[in-house]
């Protein structure tokens, strides 16, 4: 098994025995809620600002199927989750902005990327509290917090409280659901 992958799946083990650890018992131990993770580190030079939410987009599952590709549909309106390592964005060094591939709002700033060695593009805090909305995720037999943009609830990932500082979070999302926009 290439490294790669050993720590993709001690990221599936680990998440659960921090918990178990943390005297969780039989519950995970949950993240901060994302607006109390995001003042761990603002400054106004730091962290680009986001606008607020525009109005919701609600669009029927037949108009999802012809603006999004069946990748994006299958993640972003079926809560898929695409294999480690083979999405566009989980190696992407360059400075910018992740959007929602559904809606196009501004979701994270790439200063808060982050290596996290499981294939899939991590950061440790939203652009904006308000672009994300988290969700209790009780599939596969396990506890996550699932992260859906505030916008249009697509589904974006999932966060865990393994991240590094200043937040402690791992924004663990899926590059299908992003739409990257490089800085001018």
């Amino acid at each position: 098994m290439d490294r790669r992958r050993k720590w993709w799946w001690a990221g599936l083990l680990v998440v659960p025995l921090v918990a178990i650890a943390a005297g969780a018992g039989d519950k995970p131990a949950s993240p901060p809620k994302a607006a109390e993770a995001s003042d761990a580190r603002k400054s106004p030079a730091q962290a680009p600002s986001a606008p607020e939410p525009a109005e919701k987009v609600v669009k029927t599952e037949e108009e999802w199927r012809k603006q999004l590709t069946s990748e994006q549909f299958r993640i972003l309106r079926e809560k898929g989750t695409e294999r480690a390592f083979t999405g566009k964005y989980w190696n992407n060094h360059e400075a910018g902005t992740y959007h929602c591939a559904g809606c196009g709002q501004p979701l994270f700033a790439s200063d808060t990327k982050f290596e996290s060695g499981t294939g899939w593009p991590s950061f440790w805090q939203p652009l904006a509290p308000s672009a994300v909305t988290l969700h209790e995720d009780s599939s596969f037999f396990m506890t996550r917090t699932e992260v859906v943009c505030s916008r249009c609830g697509g589904h974006l990932g999932h966060v865990f409280p393994d991240g590094p500082e200043p937040t402690g979070l791992r924004y663990c999302m899926n590059s299908a659901a992003l739409r990257f926009e490089k800085k001018p």
